[in-house]
């Protein structure tokens, strides 16, 4: 059997993450699957991984500490800011050389490395019978700089997968190795779809700013002042999350929006289940996997146009709404059109389920296998 080796910078939460764990999971019944994480943030991954799946640590009592720093500068702490800076240049040394040590003693047929920097490392240093793959999740959003680094990172790579058409087609005339297309994927159907009759709005994601969290919060105010009985959940976690409760705060909403943090799938699942409407206000996003979880469960979608992924995966007036120019008062407007019509709900929940089933890991992993197999190159 095969081994297949999967780089990652931690096993923590996050989107590349959560679709790292899910490939490997999926790749356990064909191959054997190592996972080589440079950090070792929680005793345990945040997301579910099969047993069959070995994981290496590369510094197990070393994490990354941007934020101490910054908190540092921030409050004038020139000495605290000094230690936090040598700091992180030892461990920016540590994390470059331990993963380049273990590229070179990989042993694997296949690595698939998944940031840029693990690209540039993986094609310099990887044994030259391995099969290397660079993973692509983000999109550039017309930064020069970062599309340069991408190119340059992959130029001594075997294929490159980019999860959306569009990020393909920004970079398949640029780069010298394949460019495949393959999306990112969701768990099979294995849940209850919602029966439309809660007065819940549902958002799930980071609480940073590019999400537009704080926007959602003047949404639901304007949908609040029409319909008080409706609820908006808010999970995730981040930066942002005091700002965000100040401004709940302010509106006076405490009683009506729910910021849950961090939560486990089952968790998240049963709040889908038991919501009628998903709301995306993200500025960006690369693919929008939230999207099709909350189809899976049957909810219509309104998203901001800014988001890429969102233009990818949502149909307008088909499965959700479109909303231009982040308008927050036409975005108001979409939610309250749904919040009225409850068999446009069912319909449009429906036309997303009937969409993600192509999306389902058991559809998604075919793909994946021949690139393995080099089916496709």
């Amino acid at each position: 059997m095969k081994k297949v080796t999967i780089l990652a910078l931690h096993l923590g939460y996050g989107g590349i993450e959560k679709c790292i764990s899910m490939l490997a999971n999926a790749l356990c019944n064909n191959y054997k699957v190592e996972i080589i994480s440079t950090y070792e943030l929680n005793e345990h991954p945040a997301f579910f991984l099969d047993k069959r799946i070995q994981i290496k640590y590369l510094l197990k009592d070393t994490s990354p500490n941007r934020q101490e720093f910054l908190s540092a500068l921030k409050h004038f702490q020139l000495f605290q800011a000094w230690k936090e800076g040598l700091k992180a240049i030892h461990t920016l040394a540590l994390k470059k050389s331990k993963m380049i040590e273990a590229i070179k003693n990989c042993n694997s047929d296949i690595i698939i490395s998944t940031r840029d920097i693990h690209n540039k490392w993986l094609g310099k240093y990887g044994k030259k019978s391995v099969y290397k793959i660079g993973w692509e999740h983000n999109h550039p959003h017309g930064n020069q700089n970062y599309m340069k680094k991408v190119i340059h990172s992959v130029r001594n790579l075997d294929a490159f997968v980019l999860v959306s058409p569009e990020i393909k087609k920004i970079y398949e005339s640029k780069v010298n190795c394949p460019c495949i297309y393959i999306p990112n994927a969701i768990e099979d159907f294995q849940n209850e779809i919602s029966k439309q009759t809660e007065k819940r709005i549902i958002s799930v994601g980071r609480l940073s700013k590019e999400k537009g969290y704080s926007d959602l919060i003047d949404v639901f105010y304007m949908v609040h002042k029409l319909y008080p009985d409706w609820n908006l959940d808010i999970i995730g976690d981040g930066a942002e999350r005091n700002s965000l409760t100040k401004k709940i705060n302010q509106f006076q909403l405490q009683n009506n929006i729910t910021l849950h943090g961090y939560q486990g799938k089952e968790y998240i699942n049963h709040l889908l289940e038991h919501s009628s409407i998903y709301v995306m206000t993200s500025f960006t996003e690369s693919f929008g996997i939230v999207i099709l979880e909350a189809f899976s469960f049957g909810l219509p979608c309104v998203a901001f146009d800014s988001a890429e992924g969102a233009n990818f995966l949502i149909s307008n007036n088909w499965d959700g709404y479109l909303v231009k120019d982040r308008n927050k008062e036409q975005m108001t407007k979409r939610i309250c059109e749904l919040i009225q019509n409850q068999n446009r709900r069912i319909i449009m929940g429906d036309n997303g389920m009937k969409k993600a089933i192509s999306y389902q890991m058991s559809e998604v992993i075919k793909q994946w296998l021949a690139l393995l197999e080099k089916e496709t190159i």
